[in-house]
């Protein structure tokens, strides 16, 4: 049984980053650029207007309108002393203008404006290049948000070079399972395990192939097996422990399996097990609900951003108070279901790991040392949200 730390060490050799692919920026949300942009104009392109108003050269108490200037519709020209030109928010300021005077401090009489003893004296204007350059550099790689969108659509940047998604295949192993809205016989019960995960993988920026469920015999994990072999990475959910019905590393192990490693010390997940099967990273999960999500939050998110070119480390960890004293801890880094309100976390009361309305009621995970005491309420403590 390996540490937490020597579990994602060996994650990280195996989640080698995929190639990248040429998307169009509309569709570029939430994937990982790969490839730097540079910006090919300024922003604003040209002086403009930050207000409406009036454009003016010099200092006067009164001017003449010569001319007006809107979005996209400039005045042609520059404009010397005694003159002004209507201007509108976003238009060009013509040359030689030197300050904007709001209309709220103007009063116009046909062609001619005088201006209030009080008006403001800013000048209202954007300077070519104020938000960015020609040569502005977006980095890589980064996940794109709705922001950065927004910025490279303003570098005009129709396409970006993006990281390709990984595909996931997830194979539920047990004969003790059937798919939502089917009728499970009184020993049975739904799978849930893989749709929660394919929710986690795609939130990362995957997508997720869930696979017939498996049943507990070594023909139809093999079959299984061979359905997934053209992933980027396979995951199995149950079956990874020693028991007699718990075939997926002696199975896995024939079919070329070359194992990292097989049990984790971390509380719950214990049974966890990856390596590579023919070359393609495998991830063997525990087959109780919370185990499998919580060694999702640790092992597959931040293995799932790696392939992705993004940098490979853990979750980020935050420090709050505790606002209900825990117990002390054992030999495994324990991750307890945790509500997070401000600067205060709550211990979920209950922490079995079958348990889904717990995971669901919380918004973090509170992560106990091995070996840690006692610790009573205002005491701080170590969490990864989610």
């Amino acid at each position: 049984m390996i540490s937490v730390d020597e579990a994602l060490g060996h994650i990280f050799k195996l989640a080698l980053p995929l190639e990248t692919e040429t998307v169009p920026l509309r569709v570029a949300s939430g994937r990982v650029l790969a490839k730097a942009l540079h910006a090919n104009r300024s922003q604003p392109p040209f002086r403009s207007s930050v207000m409406d108003g009036y454009a003016v050269a010099g200092e006067a108490e009164s001017y003449s309108v010569v001319g007006e200037s809107a979005a996209g519709r400039g005045f042609d020209g520059a404009i010397g002393p005694g003159e002004a030109v209507r201007i509108f928010t976003g238009a060009p300021v013509p040359e030689s203008a030197a300050r904007v005077i709001i209309q709220e401090d103007v009063t116009r009489e046909g062609d001619t404006i005088r201006v209030a003893e009080s008006a403001d004296p800013e000048p209202y204007i954007r300077e070519v290049g104020m938000d960015f350059a020609v040569g502005f550099r977006m980095g890589a790689p980064r996940r794109m948000s709705p922001a950065d969108i927004a910025l490279a659509a303003s570098m005009n940047a129709p396409k970006v070079v993006v990281a390709r998604r990984p595909e996931v295949a997830l194979i539920m192993t047990g004969d003790e399972l059937v798919m939502p809205g089917e009728s499970p016989r009184p020993d049975q019960i739904i799978a849930s395990n893989a749709f929660g995960l394919s929710a986690m993988v795609e939130s990362e920026g995957g997508m997720a192939r869930i696979l017939p469920i498996c049943a507990d015999t070594a023909p139809s994990l093999e079959v299984a097996l061979g359905l997934a072999a053209d992933a980027d990475m396979i995951v199995t959910i149950g079956g990874a422990s020693v028991g007699d019905h718990d075939l997926v590393a002696s199975v896995a192990h024939r079919m070329g399996l070359d194992r990292a490693f097989h049990k984790v010390a971390i509380r719950p997940g214990k049974p966890m097990m990856a390596g590579r099967i023919n070359g393609t990273p495998m991830v063997g999960l525990p087959g109780n609900p919370v185990s499998s999500m919580v060694c999702g939050h640790v092992f597959l998110r931040p293995m799932l951003r790696a392939m992705q070119g993004l940098e490979a480390r853990p979750l980020e960890r935050r420090v709050a108070r505790l606002s209900s004293p825990v117990g002390a801890n054992g030999p495994r880094e324990h991750y307890m279901r945790a509500r997070l309100d401000d600067d205060l976390i709550a211990p979920a009361e209950r922490q079995d790991s079958s348990l889904l309305t717990m995971l669901s009621g919380a918004n973090a995970l509170i992560v106990r040392p091995p070996m840690a005491l006692a610790l009573d309420a205002g005491n701080s403590v170590s969490f990864v949200e989610f």
